[in-house]
């Protein structure tokens, strides 16, 4: 999103994809990370957003499972949020909204696959509740989060697979009567700034998943074959 016009109209779909009225600067904001800010005279970046939308998160999401679950003792309602608040799950809600085309990153994180990693796309999609709260005040944010959380909330399968989805694959695949799941791992890029690449293999099923650290690529890999297997089960 290099020219002005073309990023406007990018944040205008974008902000009517959310269902919300954001101001296209603060938007542009939260999906600036870091590394575009690098690059462009040290500008700012949506972390402090970041910050904000975590607990704009939390909030919804704990006041939604207490209510919703009168029969729930307190592990089992923080088991549940876990699974929904986590980066795995967050990642899977960004992509649901096809956010990854939308991010403002540095060239090099671009380059290595920046626009598909669940730590990328969790911490915008949290940015992106904090703009929504500073926007247009906590309802708007709450009613954003229970939307894009709701199909997490209603399916509770769902839960295992997005709080320890290499667990949850090992089980369906057991349940498959398939072997267990086979992980190969890649690393690329410096030291500082390595980016891996997780293959799982279930029978003849594959899938791939990307992140800043082995075990993230391998739940990520394992979030996507879940998927597919569950889909064919």
């Amino acid at each position: 999103m290099t020219d002005i016009a073309d990023e406007r109209t990018a944040l205008d779909a974008l902000a009517q994809k959310l269902g919300v009225d954001i101001d296209p600067e603060l938007l542009s904001l939260a999906l600036t990370h870091r590394s575009w800010a690098y690059e462009h005279g040290q500008g700012p970046h949506n972390e402090r957003l970041e910050f904000l939308g975590d607990s704009v998160l939390g909030q919804a999401v704990t006041v939604r499972l207490y209510t919703a679950n009168p029969n729930l003792d307190e592990g089992a309602l923080a088991k549940r949020r876990a699974g929904v608040v986590s980066t795995v799950a967050l990642a899977e809600i960004a992509r649901t909204i096809g956010l990854g085309e939308y991010l403002k990153l540095g060239r090099g994180e671009d380059l290595t696959g920046g626009r598909d990693k669940d730590s990328i796309l969790a911490d915008t999609m949290e940015a992106i509740f904090g703009a929504t709260y500073l926007a247009s005040g906590p309802d708007a944010a709450t009613a954003l989060v229970l939307r894009l959380v709701e199909p997490l909330l209603a399916d509770p399968d769902r839960y295992g697979a997005a709080m320890d989805p290499k667990t949850a694959l090992q089980e369906l695949a057991a349940r498959a009567g398939e072997q267990p799941p086979r992980y190969s791992v890649v690393a690329t890029g410096p030291d500082h700034d390595r980016t891996f690449t997780a293959t799982v293999m279930v029978g003849e099923l594959a899938a791939d998943g990307v992140g800043t650290s082995k075990k993230q690529a391998e739940m990520a890999a394992a979030l996507g074959a879940w998927h597919q297997l569950s889909a064919g089960a």
